[in-house]
């Protein structure tokens, strides 16, 4: 082995192995601040708890027309069917028959005078 290759060989060795030796103390350093970061924030809390935040608000989304619509159509047949509900039907169903009974009356004295 010449001088050159050696030298450059040695030159490779001890760069990389400065390098990790580097590379790893730099990973450390920031894993132990990241630590110690956590910790001090733990033990902050502890003594001066941080108040809690509010609550997040309501977001309100605009509704698009078919929606509207949707809306709409849903009200109008609520309104149908409260109606429908309410209705009291003996009280349908008694004019009904008074009236058809009435009917069947003129209809029958029509057809008695001829």
């Amino acid at each position: 082995m010449g001088f050159t290759t050696g030298f450059i060989g040695g030159l490779t060795l001890t760069s990389a192995t400065l390098y990790l030796t580097m590379s790893l103390h730099t990973r450390n350093r920031l894993q132990q601040a990241a630590l110690l970061r956590q910790q001090s924030l733990i033990l902050t809390n502890i003594v001066e708890p941080r108040p809690e935040p509010p609550p997040p608000a309501a977001r309100i989304a605009r509704a698009g027309m078919v929606e509207t619509a949707k809306d709409r159509w849903n009200g109008e047949v609520e309104g149908l069917v409260r109606r429908v509900q309410g209705v009291d039907w003996r009280s349908v169903r008694e004019g009904l028959e008074d009236r058809l009974m009435s009917a069947w009356g003129r209809m029958r004295e029509k057809g008695e005078k001829p």
